[in-house]
């Protein structure tokens, strides 16, 4: 019986001290947390709320129960969201705005108090939109395509000023995207249709007016040649006309020679075209 009761006694205090071993150890895995590379945390308190303090990378104590940690990703994420926006004429134009963000690590408990773990899909949206708003509307539809860096700029410095209220820090802001409503693109391929038909115009009057210029210079030519022509008869005679004539009798007769369709020559025709008509 003795030896009955030892055991049962061994046993108990063994079920008791690996109870308490249980115990500790879930109470000791409850008072600690953990904050891995690339985040930071920030310290609920039931009774003094958010404690003013954010925590860095490693392992951390906290009182079960009474202390809650909340893990903010602090590295650099890429947003990207889209504005349909109306210019200084009054066109509509759908840009697309990318941004690449973070938080202020020293500022995560205000952040937090104030917006939450998703503080930047409540903020960057919003604030994107506002901005491009503000800046297009100071432009005409073909301005954002001829000073683009310009507008990207304003942009750009608008929009991180307008984080910096929120506490949060932009890397890069970039407009990737940018095109307009239908109205205006048919207006743009109309005006550009126009033009290349104005300079088509213009090429056509240029051609005819070249034209015109090639035939004055031709006819002033064959009329200084025709009176080179006639202030050398004039002088010199017309024997240089006969030859020519002669010329041409003999090239007419060589070529009704060799013809296969010429079967004889009349008697009475002139074979020299009627040269000498006065003889």
């Amino acid at each position: 019986m003795g030896s009955s009761q030892a055991a049962v006694s061994f046993l108990t205090n063994l079920a008791r001290a690996a109870f308490g071993l249980g115990a500790a150890a879930t109470a000791l895995n409850a008072s600690l947390y953990t904050v891995d590379g690339g985040q930071r945390a920030v310290l609920f308190d039931r009774f003094r709320g958010v404690i003013d303090t954010t925590i860095g990378e490693g392992t951390h104590f906290l009182i079960p129960w009474l202390q809650k940690p909340y893990i903010f990703d602090i590295r650099t994420r890429p947003h990207t969201f889209s504005s349909i926006s109306g210019t200084k004429d009054l066109q509509m134009v759908n840009l697309t705005l990318r941004v690449l963000s973070h938080p202020d690590v020293n500022k995560l408990p205000q952040i937090y108090q104030r917006l939450g773990l998703e503080y930047d899909e409540k903020v960057l949206p919003s604030i994107g939109n506002e901005v491009l708003k503000a800046v297009v509307a100071q432009f005409n539809a073909d301005q954002l395509l001829t000073e683009r860096p310009h507008v990207s700029a304003l942009v750009r410095d608008s929009l991180i000023k307008r984080a910096k209220d929120f506490n949060i820090l932009l890397e890069d802001v970039a407009i990737t995207h940018l095109s307009y409503g239908v109205e205006f693109s048919r207006a743009v391929e109309q005006k550009q249709v126009a033009q290349q038909e104005a300079e088509r115009s213009k090429f056509i009057v240029m051609k005819a007016d070249q034209e015109r210029r090639a035939a004055i210079i031709r006819a002033e030519g064959e009329s200084e040649a025709a009176k080179m022509i006639s202030d050398a008869t004039a002088k010199a005679g017309t024997g240089l006309i006969e030859l020519r004539k002669i010329e041409a009798s003999r090239e007419n007769a060589a070529t009704m020679a060799r013809s296969p369709n010429v079967l004889y020559l009349p008697g009475g025709a002139n074979m020299l075209m009627g040269m000498n008509q006065s003889r």
